[in-house]
């Protein structure tokens, strides 16, 4: 019997590479790009640059199994809360938009790094294995 084209698990490999690279670069964008946009916002001067970083930290804790791209729970989880940063960024994004200011750009560079994000999150959960058939070793 030839296995069915849904059966073939396709390689994770690439895609935990674009995944790696394009978590890497949300990182970095977050970490030293947000802050400087949320300066520029007159009405969030220190405590924006504070809750910007402080935001941060859930994602910080998925770094390690999101690098590792292997888990398919951890990855879920992930996933979830990535989904909700990207709503964030785009209610930022037209916030930003819709009220003429000029850092509207930083807020889509920001959005769409975190939809390259979940897409990957979500081709990679695709093609690893189904949870329920984890190895017992």
């Amino acid at each position: 019997m030839r296995p069915t084209k849904s059966s073939v698990l396709k390689p994770a490999a690439p895609i935990r590479q674009k995944l790696r690279a394009v978590w890497l670069a949300w990182l970095l964008w977050r970490l030293f790009a947000v802050p400087f946009l949320a300066v520029g916002a007159a009405d969030t001067l220190g405590a924006g640059v504070l809750w910007q970083l402080i935001v941060l930290i859930p994602a910080l804790i998925f770094t390690p199994a999101i690098l590792r791209g292997r888990s398919p729970y951890a990855l879920l989880l992930a996933n979830m809360l990535m989904l909700a940063y990207l709503a964030n960024a785009g209610v930022q994004f037209f916030t930003h938009a819709f009220s003429g200011a000029g850092n509207a750009w930083g807020f889509a560079a920001e959005f769409m790094l975190l939809l390259l994000v979940n897409i990957w999150l979500f081709v990679l959960l695709k093609r690893l294995p189904p949870m329920y058939k984890q190895r017992s070793s």
